[in-house]
This record gives structure tokens, C-alpha cells and sequence, in this order.
């Protein structure tokens, strides 16, 4: 899966991910990351999603990316925000007060775009990759963010011989795998939503459990003793 990929997916409106309301396990999951006042939110492939604008409208500054200079520039359109661009080494930084884009390849990220992020909210990008591409994005995310950070991850799981994704499932089992020598994953919640998503039920799906993660920081080994 290349960048044309999601271009012409852009181009042809073929953007089914995109949710034209505010994500519900977002707002009924935010309280659970804990944030103090200011905290930066980082939002990888974020599309066009309202969900940066709820975000923000907390008071948190919000930092996206992603690859579609046509999913960025309708983002700010059908918002009506005034945004200016400049451009940020291989990205075009687009910038409306706190809340900012960046506009390229996620995996050119590297350590001063992300400086202060402290939360991770993914509900697309994970699922949005195939397997051979999941295992070197989250090694990335885990190279440029520490440990500290805070993740609300979303994930789909199905058949996945009933449908060619994306959006891919993701099993609980590949989130141990990915994420469990650098964080402490806890599960939120999992719920059955197809009859909430009929044109995943018109592709072929007879089952589609979403499932919500909270993932933290893991205990050093001083906490895990009961040592101060």
C-alpha cells in the first residue's frame, strides 16, 4: 500500500473511514487519558475528522497528519477555518491557532514534529494498514514518542476473509504484540457495531466487533515491587 493509494481513494471520494460525527468512544473514553489543561493530542491519519475539532474545543492543542493534500485542504474548507501553510522539511505544516496539520508521509515523521505531544488518539490509522505495514508503523510511533505518552486506540475486528480491507481487522492478540513491550494495555470496551455500519454489511461482513484500548506507560520494576 503506497501513497497513490490513498490519493486516488481521496480522489475518488472512496473515503468511507471518515465519520461525519463526533466519534462516540472518544468523547465517552477522553476522561480516561487524564489530561491536565494544554496537554498536546497527536491524531496520525487523521482525514478529515471532526474528531480534531472536539479535541481542541477542550482546550488541548492538536497536531494531525496526514498524506492527502485534498483530505487537508476540504478539512479547514467544510470547517470554515483560515488556515496559513508553510512548508516543514518533506510536510506543509498547515496551521489554524492550536490546531495544526501536517501535510505527508506519517513514516517521514521525525522527532521535533512530535516534541510535546503527551496523548495519541488513534481511531483510523492502525486498522488503515495492512499486516506487513502495522509492525513498522507502530516502531516508528515507538521511536519518536516516549513512554510517557498516553494512547486511546481504536481497532476493528472480522473476518477478514469476508472483506478486503482497509479498513483491516486487528486482533487483540496483534495489539499484545505490537504495543506490549512498551506500554501497559488495558481494554475499554468491545462492542459489536455492524448493524450501526451497513456498508460494511453490503461488503460481505456477518460480524464486526470494535474494540477500545487505553494504553499507558508500563510500571517500572520499583512500582511493580511496591518500592517508593
Amino acid at each position: 500500500m503506497n501513497p497513490e493509494f490513498w490519493h486516488e481513494r481521496w480522489e475518488k471520494n472512496e473515503i468511507g473511514f471518515h465519520q461525519e460525527n463526533i466519534n462516540a468512544p472518544l468523547q465517552k473514553y477522553w476522561q480516561s487519558l487524564k489530561l491536565d489543561n494544554n496537554e498536546s493530542v497527536f491524531v496520525p491519519l487523521c482525514g478529515k475528522s471532526r474528531d480534531l475539532l472536539w479535541i481542541q474545543s477542550l482546550g488541548h492543542p492538536v497536531l494531525g497528519v496526514e498524506i492527502s493534500p485534498l483530505g487537508v485542504e476540504t478539512f479547514f474548507k467544510e470547517n470554515n477555518l483560515q488556515a496559513s501553510s508553510v512548508s516543514d522539511g518533506k510536510f506543509i505544516r498547515w496551521k489554524c491557532g492550536a490546531l495544526e496539520i501536517l501535510c505527508g508521509d506519517y513514516f517521514d515523521l521525525q522527532l521535533s514534529h512530535l516534541e510535546g505531544v503527551t496523548v495519541v488518539y488513534d481511531r483510523a490509522s492502525l486498522v488503515a494498514l495492512p499486516p506487513e505495514m502495522r509492525e513498522q508503523y507502530v516502531k516508528h510511533f515507538v521511536s519518536l514518542l516516549p513512554q510517557e505518552v498516553r494512547i486511546l486506540l481504536l481497532t476493528l475486528e472480522y473476518q477478514q476473509k469476508e472483506m478486503q480491507g482497509p479498513p483491516f481487522s486487528v486482533s487483540e492478540e496483534e495489539v499484545n504484540d505490537l504495543y506490549g513491550n512498551s506500554y501497559q494495555i488495558g481494554k475499554l470496551q468491545e462492542q459489536e457495531v455492524l448493524e450501526d455500519i451497513p456498508h460494511f454489511k453490503e461488503r460481505g461482513l456477518t460480524s464486526l466487533t470494535e474494540k477500545v484500548y487505553l494504553l499507558t506507560c508500563l510500571p517500572t520494576a520499583d512500582s511493580r515491587s511496591g518500592r517508593e
